[in-house]
């Protein structure tokens, strides 16, 4: 089992790296052991760029590009190991313990719902956040980078996400650009390091060898040929910002593995356990947190406890909590109801996932959010220009 290392070894630690660097301040979470913040001091540009689905595994064995010569080493993600909760740590420098978001499905007890946490909107479907008057900004609460760095921010996202609830709930000052391709998401962050000539941090975020993991598996050939696209667009974009003062640092927010159907549980075939629950499954397909009705407890840990003792780990959510699994210090005030009564961390390549009444079922080949190597560790790359 692979834990973050919030010590001196996580996404946390570089975020605080890189807000010491740009002036700020991190008292809680230490500098990366990686990445001395006094070395970013005189760069006039401090580029991050976040490669979804990049798992240090997978990427060690995609050859020997342009990448591979500025690996620095691996730190790791947060957990649970997935986009929600790690994203939210680089748009916010905290870890999960205080930002509070948990995974891809989350039980918003001040809004009476289970929501898609980065769409937000109801997992049952509907309109988003601001659409239903919800002030997202308030409902998350969370301080962005652009207020913790002292540097003028720049966000790169794609179009799709660039101006939804949750980013705009979390660009404070940044400047938003949005992009439709992998050459335009390095030529947008290129124009913008080169101009306008002051110190500046840029955040560009390119999920594609996510989606691809998710639809054909990440040890594919699609995965593989388009790691190597991906390469290769960063070795031109290195180029055409030689000169411009940029340190750029390249890492993810998670690996995956890959999930076989056999090894895919779906509520459907376990009715007894589905009668125990509360609410649907929250959280990940492979760390899922469960609400138990107050009077089925006892067959809930009967049930897990023999019919699915090879496939997943239970655990009292509140013990992750206070063993650290989501960080250190004083937690969020509602991270305790945001992973219910007990977390199921999934064993070895399983996974498990339930259906409501009008959801489109699919199907996944790639999994993350678990605590396996292949999903916990993430590279860290960084390059001068």
């Amino acid at each position: 089992m692979a834990l973050p290392d919030y010590r001196r070894g996580s996404i946390v630690n570089l975020m605080s790296s890189l807000i010491q660097a740009g002036g700020g301040s991190s008292p809680l979470y230490p500098p990366l052991s990686l990445l001395d913040p006094l070395a970013l001091r005189e760069q006039r540009n401090i580029i991050l760029l976040v490669l979804d689905g990049l798992g240090y595994d997978f990427f060690k064995r995609c050859g020997d590009g342009v990448l591979h010569q500025h690996l620095q080493g691996r730190l790791t993600s947060v957990f649970p190991s997935t986009t929600a909760a790690a994203i939210t740590t680089y748009l916010t420098g905290d870890a999960p313990q205080q930002h509070g978001i948990t995974g891809w499905f989350m039980y918003f007890r001040e809004l009476g719902a289970v929501m898609t946490t980065l769409q937000g909107a109801p997992r049952y479907g509907g309109v988003d956040l601001s659409h239903s008057g919800i002030d997202a900004e308030r409902l998350f609460a969370h301080t962005p980078i652009s207020k913790r760095l002292g540097l003028p921010t720049y966000l790169v996202t794609p179009w799709n996400i660039a101006y939804s609830d949750f980013n705009m709930s979390h660009k404070g000052s940044a400047e938003v650009h949005a992009y439709g391709s992998l050459s335009q998401m390095f030529a947008i962050t290129a124009a913008i390091a080169r101009n306008p000539p002051k110190r500046k941090f840029i955040y560009s975020y390119w999920p594609g060898l996510d989606h691809i993991g998710h639809s054909h598996g990440i040890e594919s050939t699609q995965a593989a040929h388009h790691c190597r696209e991906i390469d290769a667009a960063f070795g031109a974009f290195l180029e055409s910002i030689e000169g411009s003062g940029s340190t750029v640092v390249v890492t993810a927010d998670h690996g995956l593995i890959d999930v076989s159907a056999t090894d895919n549980i779906e509520l459907d075939s376990h009715p007894d356990l589905a009668e125990t629950l509360a609410l649907p499954l929250c959280g990940e397909r492979r760390v899922a947190y469960c609400y138990v009705k107050p009077d089925r407890r006892e067959a809930f840990e009967q049930y897990v406890t023999t019919e699915l003792a090879d496939c997943a780990e239970m655990r009292p959510s509140r013990e992750l909590i206070e063993d650290g699994y989501f960080g250190v210090g004083d937690p969020h005030p509602r991270l305790r109801e945001r992973v219910g009564d007990y977390t199921l961390i999934m064993k070895q390549r399983f996974a498990i996932k339930d259906w409501l009444p009008a959801e489109a079922r699919f199907s996944q080949i790639g999994a993350h959010g678990g605590t396996s190597d292949a999903e916990m560790y993430v590279p860290l790359i960084v390059a001068t220009a």
